[in-house]
C-alpha cells in the first residue's frame, strides 16, 4: 500500500462575492478531486488544538501526525532545520521576513505594505541577508537565508518570553505601530528591525527592483519564535518511509528533523507559478523508490488567500487538480493499493487575508475499498453535509494506515 496526502495549503474558505457567493472549493473546476470525494470518507477534522494560533507549523503537524500540543516549541525552529542551521539549546530562531512598509518618517507609523516584498526571488534576498549579516550579525544575532522572502535569524542566549509577536502576513495594509514587538525583553529585535530599514533604503538590489517596478525590500519583520524541537521519527511513530515535497523551508525543516526524505523540485516557488507537475514527479519517484508515504504540500492556495486573490485562489485548486491529483490517479496504479489524503491544514479566508483555525474539510480514499459517500464535489459544505467529524486531525494518519 501507497499512501500520499495532497496537502493544498490554505485551500478552505468562506463565500465570496467576487466569486458569487462560492468558495474558492466551490468555484474550482475540481474533476479528480470530486471524483475521489464520491468515493471516500469525506467529513471534518480540527488541525488546530484549542489554544493554538491557527499557522501552517501547527496545522501541518498536526495532519503529519504529530500533537503540536506536545511538541511544538515554534514556527522558526521547524524552517532552521531546513536551512542547514544547528541550533543550540541556548538559542533563540526566529522568522525573518523581508517585507515592504511605507515611508513615513516614524517606524510605528508606518504601513504593511506587502508582507513578502513584492514575492522577492531568492537570489536578491541573499545579497540582502548576506548585507543584514555583515552590518548587524555576527554576535548576539546571525542572519541566515531561506527561501523567497522566508529568512532565520538566530538569537543566541535569547529568550522567548517576548509577549505577542505578530506575522506580517496578519496585518497587510496596516499600520504596524500596535502590531511591533512591544515587550520589554524584545526590545533589541524592534532595535534590529528599525536598523535594517535604514541599511535597505539604498541597498542596490532595491534599486534594481524599483526600476523594473517591484515593491523593494524596506525592513525586515521577525516574528515565529522558538526553540529547537524534538519530533519523533515518522517511521518509528508509523512504520512508513516518508518523502516530503514542499517549496517552504517550515515544511521541508518538519520532514528532515522527523527523518523523511525531502524532495527537492526545481521551480518550486509556493505560489501560482511553481512547479506542480514537478512536485508530482518528485513524489512518484519516491514512491517508487522505496518510500511508503508521500506528503506533497502546495502552498499557492494560500499565498492567494493573503494577497485576496480570489479568482488566482480558484486558478491554483484548479491546478492542483490538473496538474498533480489527475497524474497521480493515473500513475498510481502502477505501484499497486494506495491511499489518498486531501485536504487543507487550515482556511486562509480571502475576507480577512489571514489564518483562522475553523474545522478543515478532508478525503480518505482508499483503492481497494472505494466507497459510495453521498458526496459528489468536495468543498466545505458536503464535508460538513456528511456529519463526520475527527476533534483531532492527528489522528488522520491512523484513519489512512487503518
Amino acid at each position: 500500500m501507497k499512501y500520499v496526502v495532497v496537502l493544498c495549503d490554505g485551500m478552505a474558505d468562506t463565500p465570496v462575492e467576487l466569486l458569487g457567493g462560492k468558495t474558492p472549493m466551490q468555484a474550482a473546476h475540481k474533476p479528480h478531486i470530486d471524483w475521489l470525494a464520491s468515493k471516500a470518507e469525506v467529513g471534518l477534522t480540527c488541525s488546530v488544538p484549542a489554544g493554538m494560533a491557527p499557522g501552517s507549523d501547527v496545522a501541518n503537524l498536526s495532519i503529519i501526525g504529530y500533537d503540536p500540543a506536545g511538541c511544538y516549541t515554534g514556527r522558526s525552529p521547524l524552517e532552521a532545520a531546513n536551512i542547514g542551521i544547528e541550533l543550540a539549546d541556548t538559542d533563540v530562531a526566529m522568522r525573518c521576513n523581508l517585507v515592504t512598509l511605507s515611508d513615513e518618517e516614524n517606524y510605528a507609523d508606518k504601513t504593511m505594505v506587502d508582507y513578502c516584498a513584492g514575492d522577492i526571488h531568492t537570489a536578491q534576498a541573499d545579497r540582502i541577508i548576506q548585507t543584514l549579516q555583515e552590518k548587524l550579525g555576527g554576535g548576539e544575532f546571525d542572519f541566515y537565508t531561506g527561501t523567497a522572502y522566508r529568512h532565520c535569524l538566530v538569537w543566541h542566549g535569547g529568550t522567548t518570553e517576548l509577549g505577542k509577536v505578530t506575522p506580517p502576513h496578519d496585518i497587510s495594509g496596516r499600520v504596524v505601530g500596535e502590531y511591533l514587538p512591544l515587550h520589554p525583553a524584545a526590545a533589541k529585535l524592534l532595535d534590529l528591525m528599525k536598523k535594517s530599514e535604514a541599511i535597505l533604503k539604498d541597498h542596490p538590489v532595491n534599486a534594481e527592483r524599483k526600476a523594473a517596478g517591484l515593491n523593494p525590500a524596506t525592513s525586515i519583520w521577525l516574528w515565529g519564535h522558538g526553540r529547537r524541537p524534538q519530533l519523533q521519527n515518522f517511521k518509528e511513530m508509523t512504520g512508513l518511509t516518508g518523502a516530503m515535497i514542499s517549496a517552504v523551508d517550515l515544511l521541508k525543516g518538519i520532514g528532515r528533523l522527523s527523518g523523511m526524505q525531502v524532495c527537492e523540485v526545481e521551480g518550486a516557488t509556493g505560489y501560482i507559478d511553481t512547479n506542480f507537475s514537478g512536485k508530482l514527479e518528485a513524489a512518484i519517484d519516491a514512491l517508487k523508490n522505496g518510500c511508503d508515504y508521500a506528503y506533497i504540500h502546495m502552498e499557492a492556495p494560500d499565498e492567494c488567500g493573503h494577497r485576496g486573490e480570489a479568482e488566482n485562489k480558484v486558478r491554483a485548486i484548479e491546478m492542483i487538480d490538473e496538474l498533480v491529483v489527475g497524474p497521480l490517479l493515473r500513475q498510481l496504479p502502477e505501484l499497486g493499493d494506495f491511499t489518498v489524503l486531501v485536504c487543507p491544514d487550515h482556511p486562509t479566508p480571502i475576507a480577512c487575508k489571514t489564518h483562522v483555525a475553523d474545522p478543515i474539510p478532508y478525503l480518505i480514499y482508499r483503492s481497494n475499498a472505494e466507497k459510495e459517500s453521498g458526496v459528489t464535489t468536495f468543498t466545505e459544505d458536503t464535508a460538513k453535509a456528511t456529519g463526520r467529524f475527527e476533534p483531532h486531525a492527528w489522528n488522520l494518519i491512523h484513519k489512512m494506515i487503518g
